[in-house]
């Protein structure tokens, strides 16, 4: 193996005819230089220098391997560079594994923000449900944090590997058709919508396994006219009068015209969002990143 200083070293001395030369433009001594020479020959296995007590000559050998060295010191000298720079690109990447209401609500409001700008990152955004995105974070590795949620103590799970942190809670909230005459913000008793047609997620699913729970907590047994696990399409239909429905505040960003917000004491139900990372990781920008989150969705559910 050939040391890329022992090349350096040789173009030095062929340029400037002595290793004391060589030696006061490189910073070495000309003993140290002298090894260098005899270690570049030894790795070679060819003679570089006639040798006489008062001067060096380059053999053929040595020039011929000078042509070459400039070339193969550049090349060095370019995927050095080439490396440094993709580190450092890597080190402003940040690949997001996101849920879509979160995607279209918050998000946009962090990628205005200064504090986002100051960063620096280039974000990379897969758009998915929560099982998918934690996948692409520990089975592929194609992603560096990822959000999700849980309903309670939903059947959503990861591995104990990863690191946990919360980023808040999007609370639920009761909305009805304004059709049906009752105020918005009014507070409405679980007994007094029991007999009244829902709209709820399809049966099955971890959320609504946890809904019907709750439900059955406050003796709520909903006459059921849909299956949507949309929140978007739920608010639509309920606008449209066709029955009451459970969404989340961040659902309510995007509220139609003809529903109203209730307020029913004995429902308290928030999905809770977290940021997943690899364990161990240490990126302070993704954690600065979360920080942002956290204070986007704040401002919005409070405000919802």
């Amino acid at each position: 193996m050939v040391n890329p200083v022992h090349l350096q070293t040789l173009l030095e001395v062929v340029r400037l005819g002595s290793f004391a030369s060589a030696a006061s433009q490189l910073g070495y001594t000309p003993s140290a230089v002298s090894q260098q020479m005899a270690a570049l020959e030894r790795e070679t296995g060819v003679e570089l220098f006639h040798r006489t007590a008062r001067s060096i000559v380059p053999t053929e050998a040595a020039l011929v391997m000078t042509r070459h060295a400039a070339k193969v010191l550049t090349d060095i000298d370019a995927l050095r560079a080439a490396t440094a720079r993709a580190a450092e690109a890597a080190g402003r990447e940040l690949r997001l594994g996101i849920f879509p209401s979160l995607a279209t609500y918050v998000l946009p409001s962090v990628l205005r923000s200064e504090r986002w700008r100051r960063l620096g990152l280039d974000l990379h955004v897969s758009v998915a449900e929560p099982g998918q995105t934690i996948r692409g974070l520990h089975d592929r590795g194609d992603l560096d944090v990822v959000l999700v949620y849980q309903v309670g103590q939903s059947g959503l799970a990861w591995p104990h590997t990863m690191d946990r942190l919360w980023v808040g809670d999007d609370p639920f909230r009761v909305v009805l058709p304004e059709s049906w005459g009752i105020a918005e913000g009014v507070q409405v008793s679980a007994d007094q919508l029991g007999d009244m047609p829902w709209i709820v997620h399809h049966p099955g699913t971890s959320d609504a396994t946890v809904i019907d729970r709750l439900f059955a907590s406050c003796g709520l047994q909903p006459r059921v006219v849909a299956y949507s696990d949309d929140f978007n399409a739920s608010l639509g239909l309920s606008s449209a009068g066709l029955g009451a429905a459970l969404v989340p505040e961040l659902a309510l960003q995007s509220r139609p015209g003809g529903v109203v917000v209730v307020d029913v004491p004995e429902i308290r139900l928030a999905r809770t969002i977290f940021g997943l990372r690899p364990g161990g990781a240490t990126d302070p920008q993704a954690r600065i990143f979360l920080d942002l989150v956290a204070e986007a969705l704040t401002g919005l559910v409070r405000h919802a």
